[in-house]
């Protein structure tokens, strides 16, 4: 019998910060985030199709980038927390603010809501990176802050 030769490929670890990225100012509350968020968003589909923003900070709460991680349909989209967590370690995030549209204006969380940012935030317990807050967009000019409604 033939053995062949693993070849394990070498990872390298990089990342080089843009400072074209998003606006380099500080987050210190729910309407600066959402301010920050609603800009990310198309205005054109927030109100027929579900996405699910994350806004990545430094230690001193200053955006650093922005992923799109998923868009969804009507009334979900997918909220993949290894890939959320992935771009955080790829940028050094410190903290993170999560962020989804309701097409249907309506900004009460739903219990997916509630459960899915509960998970998110234990797996940021474990690796020392913080879910500053969960905004919940309406494509009516209006926001729900998790943080704001002592839901952290």
């Amino acid at each position: 019998m033939e053995t062949k030769d693993l070849i394990v490929q070498e990872l390298e670890i990089s990342y080089t910060p843009s400072e074209a990225i998003i606006r380099r100012e500080k987050i210190n509350d729910s309407k600066t985030a959402y301010d920050m968020l609603k800009g990310l968003y198309n205005p054109k589909t927030m109100a027929c199709q579900e996405e699910f923003i994350v806004l990545y900070l430094n230690n001193a709460n200053v955006p650093i980038a922005s992923y799109r991680l998923s868009k969804g349909g009507i009334n979900s989209s997918v909220a993949d927390i290894r890939l959320i967590y992935s771009v955080a370690l790829k940028c050094l995030a410190t903290g993170i603010i999560l962020s989804h549209n309701h097409p249907s204006g309506t900004l009460v969380p739903s219990t997916h809501d509630i459960q899915l940012t509960k998970r998110i935030r234990e797996v940021g317990k474990i690796m020392e990176i913080i879910v500053l807050d969960h905004i919940i967009l309406s494509p009516f000019g209006a926001y729900y802050s998790f943080s704001d409604d002592s839901m952290f």
